[in-house]
């Protein structure tokens, strides 16, 4: 949910089917009391951060998350740059959180980008661009998910 006051929308989304429900922490700085609440409605909760907010921000709540969303560029439109900032993060929260914690990346992923952010321990990235841009979205999938897999002699 990139929406202010994410705590009022909760219940309305697990009771329309989200079987997830993950806020940025940049819109509620108190998150443990709707973590708790997702969690309690049995949904999977989780956190998103953007660029320039630090893990610290979220290092305290890790343990209520189910899902941690890595933004690579600030929220708001596709096409953006990707942050190389996001694959420390990831490397960092994969030494962090629980081993099923899914960590997902969001932004700039792209032919690029998307091994790096496997490398790093995405499990789950969103592409837009990379995808859109091209006439043939089902080409453009296969050769983002070829991308995928490790290469012989990668790092």
């Amino acid at each position: 949910l990139m929406i202010a006051n994410p705590q009022d929308y909760v219940e309305q989304f697990v009771e329309a089917g989200a079987d997830t429900v993950m806020f940025h922490i940049e819109a509620n700085a108190q998150p443990r009391p709707i973590l708790e609440k997702i969690r309690s409605l049995g949904a999977a909760a989780g956190l998103v951060l953007n660029p320039a907010t630090p893990l610290s921000a979220i290092e305290p709540h890790l343990d209520l998350c189910d899902q941690v969303l890595v933004m690579s560029v600030p929220a708001g439109f596709g096409g953006q740059k990707f942050q190389p900032v996001a694959l420390e993060k990831l490397r960092t929260l994969r030494s962090m959180v629980r081993p099923e914690v899914l960590l997902e990346v969001d932004g700039g992923v792209n032919e690029s980008t998307i091994q790096d952010c496997v490398e790093a321990g995405a499990h789950l990235l969103v592409a837009g661009s990379a995808i859109f841009k091209h006439d043939d979205y089902a080409a453009a999938m296969r050769r983002l998910t070829g991308l995928m897999e490790p290469q012989a002699g990668a790092k």
